[in-house]
């Protein structure tokens, strides 16, 4: 089938790949995430929501790959993203407290096993042929868009804190260059399913990284400050700073005379 599309349409190919490319890389994203957690032995408060989410993604354009039958270069991709997404929840589902275990694998067993078998259930029982394949294509784009506006709560975020560190601009980055790429590859076969829910990643692609340049300065300064706290004392030469341990040990010896003569001077009146 590659073989096939790269000569029919070298284009169309080019693009596929360079998307699975892109999109290998934003599989890779959390590693360093998940990485921290294997030597912390802890999730830290961290979510399983987004990779089972992914995972389920993955599982429904194989599923309409499969059905489509010349989308091989989908095929490839999201079985790699199937098989990242499963190990990431495998390791969170190891080191995550007994609560998000639980509540890990009830969402696995809703998403995964309900859900998931509920449309491929209907899609092959309710509808047959090119209308199947049209059925599934629309249930991936109706999630991809879901999918692609999750990341509103993290655009508010910025807007409400006045900074970017929960949105890194490489991941922002190279969502929206993948969301251009796999647009031009849909276009270019002549998959609605595929290039319309880039559409929308493209456009919260930009936004997020137009965020993140307004913001950034704001950031830098924040950094600053918390690096510079108020009761920090000047940078003094070493005599000068020697000199002020000086001063400050005879006004508290001063203090002290003080405190003493006034003590005598009580004992004294009592006296």
């Amino acid at each position: 089938m590659a073989a096939g599309l790269s000569l029919d349409r070298p284009w169309a190919f080019t693009f596929g790949i360079l998307g699975n490319i892109i999109s290998f890389m934003v599989y890779l994203a959390p590693l360093p995430t998940f990485y921290r957690v294997y030597k912390r032995k802890s999730t830290e408060g961290f979510q399983s929501v987004p990779y089972v989410v992914a995972l389920f993604s993955a599982m429904l354009w194989i599923s309409y790959a499969f059905l489509k039958t010349d989308a091989c270069l989908l095929t490839t991709i999201n079985s790699v993203g199937c098989a990242i997404e499963t190990v990431y929840i495998v390791v969170y589902f190891v080191y995550a407290p007994k609560g998000a275990k639980i509540f890990t694998a009830k969402l696995v067993l809703l998403v995964m096993v309900a859900m998931f078998g509920l449309i491929l259930l209907l899609t092959l029982l309710l509808s047959e042929g090119a209308k199947r394949v049209e059925v599934l294509g629309w249930i991936c784009v109706s999630f991809s868009v879901s999918v692609f506006v999750a990341p509103l709560s993290v655009i508010r975020l910025v807007i409400r804190t006045k900074s970017v560190e929960f949105m890194p601009f490489s991941l922002s980055f190279f969502l929206t260059l993948s969301a251009v790429v796999w647009f031009a590859y849909g276009l270019l076969i002549r998959d609605l399913y595929v290039s319309l829910p880039n559409v929308l990643g493209f456009i919260f692609g930009i936004l997020q990284m137009a965020l993140y340049v307004a913001y950034e300065d704001r950031k830098k300064v924040a950094v600053v400050e918390q690096e510079l706290p108020e009761h920090v004392l000047p940078i003094t030469k070493p005599d000068t700073a020697q000199k002020a341990v000086e001063i400050h040990r005879t006004v508290e010896a001063h203090g002290e005379d003080k405190v003493g003569d006034g003590d005598q001077k009580e004992i004294d009146e009592n006296k």
